[in-house]
């Protein structure tokens, strides 16, 4: 199969004729070689009732961001039901950041294992493609829980930070070490004080004429809903919502989707916002306002735990999962500017040549 346009939301097939599975992703651009980089969790066995989650870190190379060579595993899953990268836990979102100072490539990886064992997990390596080693097999930064997360590096200062969400009440952002293997003691608190399906998630950070910017997703499982995006001069300043960015969604749910990434084409003002629609199978539209109004009532007398968290261990047993997203799509849309606002507009198909 080879494409010459981007379908959102249709299947798409790698040079091998496969479904791409490279979930809670991010892509980038290697100018060196000429090649667009698409890593993200491999779902491959992923299925409902099934003991297995993510299957390690799988990735993926283009020359045009329409055709993907698969590359296989970049971070292999473990075996042993003790370590935290096993297939049965929680593997979400991988980001992988290089840092100048250590010449290392240093991977942080989100898991869940159980209702409460909630970290981080950080791994280095020489090469992009690996091996990667263990830094921390469970991190909790600044001793809090963290959910969905994203690292940057400031090409001036070469400053590295992390955002993430307390679940489920704050976004975080957070100054990491020199080596950017733990997070220091620098860090902001944003979104503060709202509760799900409100309080926000899935944090994407990106850059455009010197303004800082970042989507948020709400809360709300696996069922989509609106996207909120803020501008920002300081990475521990005060961020301003600039409102939902997508245009024409009457959904509410980010066109069913959840942004994980946001590229900028090569020597171009031309940016595009990444996604992930987890549940394909789902008609979200007609059941939106319901799983809103669900949520506000379960959590209407949530009280969020603020103790600090420690976690050493994994439960060292498989565990069963509910949600089947090995069939899960992407959806891929040019953004558009009104100002500094950025805005999305569905589109059914379309070409980078066009834009």
């Amino acid at each position: 199969m080879t494409y010459k346009s981007i379908r959102p939301g249709k299947e798409w097939l790698d040079t091998n004729g496969n479904p791409i599975q490279a979930h809670g992703f991010s892509v980038f651009y290697n100018e060196t070689e000429g090649l667009w980089y698409w890593y993200g969790e491999n779902k491959e066995d992923t299925r409902k009732g099934g003991t297995v989650w993510t299957k390690g870190v799988r990735y993926y190379t283009s020359k045009n961001l329409y055709n993907w060579e698969d590359h296989g595993l970049l971070i292999q899953p473990a075996e042993d039901l003790s370590e935290p990268l096993h297939p049965t836990y929680c593997i979400d979102r991988p980001h992988i950041i290089y840092c100048e100072k250590t010449k290392k490539y240093v991977c942080w990886i989100k898991v869940m294992a159980g209702e409460i064992s909630q970290f981080m997990v950080v791994l280095t390596a020489d090469a992009f493609g690996g091996p990667y080693t263990y830094v921390h097999r469970f991190y909790n930064p600044l001793k809090m829980y963290t959910g969905d997360f994203f690292l940057h590096v400031d090409d001036e200062t070469k400053k590295a930070y992390i955002w993430f969400d307390r679940p489920h009440f704050q976004m975080i952002c957070a100054t990491l070490t020199d080596d950017y293997c733990s997070v220091s003691d620098e860090y902001s608190v944003h979104y503060d004080g709202r509760k799900p399906p409100f309080t926000r998630e899935a944090p994407v950070y990106f850059e455009r004429k010197g303004k800082k910017y970042l989507f948020t997703s709400g809360t709300t499982g696996y069922y989509p809903n609106k996207s909120d995006v803020c501008i920002f001069d300081d990475y521990h300043g005060k961020y301003r919502s600039l409102g939902d960015p997508c245009i024409g969604d009457k959904s509410n749910t980010t066109f069913n989707s959840q942004i994980t990434c946001v590229i900028n084409l090569p020597g171009t003002d031309h940016y595009i916002a990444l996604a992930d629609r987890w549940m394909p199978q789902w008609y979200i539209p007609r059941m939106s306002k319901m799983i809103i109004s669900g949520m506000e009532k379960h959590f209407a007398d949530y009280k969020p735990d603020t103790s600090p968290k420690e976690i050493t261990s994994v439960p060292g047993k498989l565990q069963k999962h509910s949600e089947n997203t090995c069939n899960s799509r992407y959806v891929w849309l040019p953004i558009e500017w009104e100002g500094e606002k950025p805005l999305i507009r569905w589109r059914n198909e379309w070409r980078i040549e066009d834009l």
